[in-house]
């Protein structure tokens, strides 16, 4: 049995047909964790959504930024549908309800103690260790598993406010800093705040921002994350991290690495979609 992450496929289904061929994946045998962003900016988001919902327990996918945007379009009147969104084949698919519910039941944070992964789509603040994570996550799980519950969180969920962890948030700010470290995340300033803006490389950052993952004395230093959502970053293997978006969507390539096999090296296609410009959310 073979466990491999997939960086964001982002509707690139051809792209992610081929990596599971050159992986030789089998669903009987092998396990796929998916960082992610699984729809959106691509051209096949329907069929990707449908390919990973047939793989049953074969396939862990955390939510990231674009999912949560499906989401929200189908759930919240006043979200609109973004000029470079691609999910009005989903939105109008015949098995629309039953994809959004089973995406609704998607975790946020996925741990694996045996295998010494944690997964999420984007990052984790520099004050949260890996049991505040978990019960982070789990919040905005419930959140999003109740429908009513799900509909008032994508009505208050925008927004880069508040950008420091306290224990002492409650309601719409703290579920909406949740949401935002989980699926938004790339710096933060020395300080620990997060800063959302910037989403390029790291060399073009302002002096002020580092990484999420290279803040001192980050409380989560202690376990080894699998993540995607920085397509600029791409793959990185380091400060305890290891990054695998490589930027299909954008022309780039879809990524795959083994997890229990060390060190992991990335297997790699080539994307033969169009591509957007990198950096976007």
């Amino acid at each position: 049995m073979a466990v491999y992450a997939i960086g964001d496929i982002q509707g690139c289904d051809e792209e992610f047909s081929q990596l599971l061929t050159k992986l030789n994946f089998s669903a009987s045998r092998d396990t796929l964790w998916l960082v992610g962003d699984l729809v959106n900016r691509g051209p096949r988001s329907l069929e990707v959504l449908r390919r990973v919902k047939a793989l049953g327990s074969s396939a862990i996918s955390v939510l990231g930024n674009h999912d949560l945007h499906l989401l929200a379009l189908a759930l919240s009147p006043t979200e609109p549908l973004k000029s470079k969104d691609t999910l009005q084949e989903i939105l109008a698919a015949p098995d629309r309800d039953e994809l959004l519910d089973w995406l609704r039941h998607r975790p946020m944070l996925h741990h694996d103690a045996g295998l010494g992964y944690t997964m999420v789509h984007a990052g984790l603040p520099p004050q949260w260790d890996l049991a505040l994570a978990q019960a982070c996550a789990r919040e905005l799980e419930e959140t999003l598993r109740d429908e009513h519950s799900c509909r008032e969180l994508f009505a208050n969920m925008y927004g880069d406010k508040p950008d420091r962890w306290s224990d002492d948030l409650q309601g719409h700010e703290r579920l909406r800093f949740i949401t935002n470290c989980l699926t938004r995340l790339r710096f933060c300033r020395a300080d620990g705040r997060l800063d959302l803006k910037f989403k390029g490389e790291v060399k073009d950052a302002p002096n002020h921002l580092m990484p999420w993952f290279q803040v001192p004395e980050r409380r989560s230093r202690d376990i080894r994350i699998v993540c995607g959502h920085w397509s600029a970053l791409g793959y990185y293997d380091a400060d305890g991290v290891l990054a695998i978006d490589t930027g299909c969507v954008w022309g780039e390539k879809l990524c795959a690495v083994r997890l229990d096999q060390f060190p992991p090296e990335p297997v790699l296609v080539p994307c033969s979609s169009s591509g957007l410009s990198v950096g976007s959310e």
